[in-house]
C-alpha cells in the first residue's frame, strides 16, 4: 500500500514550551559468539603501577605504550545485526549437558530458567566486550599517535587521553566469571560510555583548531584549500568515526540488554523499526532546530510505505534522517528568502518491497542544489559552509561542557561532520547514503538500509 501524509507540525511545536523529546533509545549493539573469560595479561606489579598512574599522554610510561602496542596487534571480531539479535535472544549460548546441570535446571520454574538464561547472555556479552573493547581502543590510540597535523591539536590530544584512560581501566578488570563480576563490569562500562559521549564533538573541534591554524598560516606548506583534501587526515577520520560507531554499539547494546526490555526490542535493536515513525521524529527535531534559526520551518510531505517495519537500530536511522532534513530545511529557507509562503515543501519517500535488497528513503528539496565544485567536499569532515561566527560560538558552547554528540541544541549547521558521519552510520550495517544535486534547483538524498542485517561491520585496521 502507498499512502501520503502532509506533515506540517507548527501546531505541535507551538503548543509546547519545551523542546521536542526524542523517544528513541541510545545507540548500542552486541556479539555473536561465546568467549571464555580471558586471563589477565598483566603481572601484579604492572597492574599495581596502572592503578597509581595519573594519565597524561605526553608522559606515557614505556610499559603502558608496550601494552597498547600489544593489544593493537590483536585481531578484531566483526559483528552483524543478525548476530547481535541472535546473541541477545540467547540463541548462541553454549549448552551445558552435564547431569548435575540438567537436574538442577529441571527443578526450576520456567520463570527461574528464563532469568538464568538472561544471566548467561549477560555473562557471554560482558566477556566479549571485555575481550574486544581494549583491542579496538588500542588500535585507535595508535592511529591518534600517527595522524599528521591533527595529533597536535589540543582537542584531539584530549580524546587520546580519554581513550588511553578507558583502555587502562578495562584491562585492569578481572575475569567476568560470576553475576557479581558482571554487574561491577557493567557499572564501569556505563561510566566509560558516558565519558565518551562528547568525543565526536571533541574531534570536530580538533578539526576546527587545525582549520584555524591553517587560516592564520601557522602550519607550513598548508592552505585552506589543500586542507579540505588532505587524504591522510580524511582516511584517519573515516577510520576513527567508523571504529567509534562500533565501540558505541558494543557497549551500548550490552548496557541496553541489562535494562528493562521494551516491546519488540533486543537491546538497542528494534525488531519492528518503522522508518515512517523515525522520519516523523526527525522532522519534529529538525523543525525545532530550523525554527530556532529562521523563526519557522518548511512543510514536509511523507509518502510511500508508511506501514512497513524491519529490524534496525532506530537511533542510527534517526541521526541519518535528521542530518539530511536539517540540510534540506536550511537550503530551502536560505534559497527562497524570508517569506515562508514561498517555501516549497520537502518531500520524503519511503520505498520498500518484500523482494527488495534495501529499504530506501529519499529526501528531496528545492533548496538551490550544490555547486559541482563542492560535490566531493560535502563528504569531507574538514569542510563546512556554516558561518565562521557560528563555528566560533559552537566551540565556546562546547567549552562549557553542555554539548554532546547529536544534540538538538546544536545549530542547524556548524562543524561540518554531519553528512560524512551519517554515511558512516548507514555503511556500518551495509547501507549507504548518496546525494544527487541540480545546481539552481535542489537536491535528492538517498538512504539505503540493508534489509537482511547480515552485513558484517567494516572494522578499520
Amino acid at each position: 500500500p502507498r499512502s501520503t501524509e502532509h506533515f506540517h507540525i507548527s501546531s505541535i511545536i507551538h503548543q509546547s514550551e519545551t523542546k521536542p523529546k526524542i523517544e528513541i533509545l541510545p545507540n548500542r549493539s552486541m556479539i555473536s559468539r561465546h568467549l571464555s573469560p580471558r586471563t589477565n595479561l598483566l603481572s601484579r606489579k604492572r597492574v599495581s603501577s596502572l592503578s597509581s598512574f595519573t594519565f597524561n599522554s605526553e608522559s606515557m610510561p614505556d610499559d603502558i605504550a608496550d601494552l597498547i602496542h600489544e593489544y593493537s596487534q590483536k585481531l578484531q571480531t566483526s559483528v552483524s545485526l543478525q548476530t547481535l539479535t541472535r546473541t541477545g535472544r540467547g540463541e548462541l549460548l553454549e549448552h551445558r549437558t552435564t547431569d548435575s546441570v540438567n537436574q538442577t535446571e529441571g527443578l526450576q520454574s520456567p520463570l527461574a530458567r528464563k532469568r538464568t538464561a538472561s544471566s548467561k547472555v549477560l555473562l557471554q556479552v560482558a566477556n566479549f566486550v571485555h575481550h574486544e573493547m581494549p583491542i579496538r581502543l588500542a588500535r585507535r590510540i595508535k592511529d591518534l599517535d600517527n595522524v599528521p597535523f591533527l595529533k597536535d591539536m589540543s582537542s584531539v590530544q584530549a580524546v587520546k587521553d580519554i581513550y588511553i584512560s578507558s583502555f587502562l581501566s578495562l584491562i585492569k578488570e578481572p575475569a567476568i566469571d560470576s553475576n557479581v563480576r558482571e554487574a561491577l563490569f557493567a557499572r564501569k562500562l556505563e561510566l566509560l560510555y558516558e565519558r565518551h559521549s562528547s568525543v565526536l564533538v571533541q574531534m570536530a573541534k580538533g578539526a576546527y583548531e587545525l582549520r584555524e591554524k591553517i587560516r592564520k598560516n601557522q602550519i607550513e606548506n598548508m592552505d585552506a584549500e589543500s586542507f579540505e583534501y588532505m587524504r591522510e587526515c580524511h582516511a584517519f577520520l573515516d577510520r576513527f568515526y567508523m571504529s567509534r560507531i562500533g565501540i558505541r554499539v558494543l557497549a551500548g547494546q550490552y548496557i541496553a540488554l541489562r535494562s528493562p526490555t521494551m516491546d519488540g526490542y533486543i537491546g538497542m535493536i528494534d525488531q519492528y523499526t518503522s522508518p515512517y515513525k523515525v522520519v516523523k521524529q526527525a522532522v519534529l527535531d529538525a523543525s525545532y532546530m530550523c525554527e530556532n534559526r529562521f523563526g519557522t520551518f518548511p512543510e514536509v510531505i511523507i509518502t510511500g510505505r508508511l506501514d512497513m517495519t524491519f529490524p534496525y537500530m532506530p537511533t542510527q536511522l534517526h541521526y541519518i534522517i535528521l542530518e539530511l532534513l536539517k540540510n534540506a530545511m536550511r537550503a530551502t529557507c536560505e534559497h527562497h528568502g524570508t517569506d515562508p509562503r514561498k517555501w516549497p515543501p520537502i518531500e520524503v519517500v519511503i520505498a520498500d518491497g518484500h523482494a527488495n535488497e534495501d529499504v530506501v528513503i529519499k529526501i528531496s528539496d528545492e533548496g538551490g542544489g550544490i555547486p559541482r565544485s563542492n560535490r566531493k567536499k560535502i563528504w569531507s569532515y574538514l569542510f563546512t559552509t556554516a558561518d565562521p561566527s557560528i563555528q566560533d560560538s559552537l566551540m565556546g558552547f562546547d567549552n562549557q561542557n553542555t554539548l554532546v554528540d547529536h544534540s538538538v541544541d546544536a545549530p542547524l549547521a556548524g562543524l561540518g561532520y554531519g553528512l560524512p558521519i551519517s554515511r558512516s552510520y548507514a555503511r556500518y550495517f551495509g547501507g549507504d547514503v548518496s546525494i544527487e544535486s541540480m545546481e539552481g534547483y535542489g537536491s535528492d538524498a538517498f538512504v539505503h538500509l540493508r534489509r537482511l542485517g547480515d552485513s558484517m561491520e567494516p572494522l578499520p585496521v
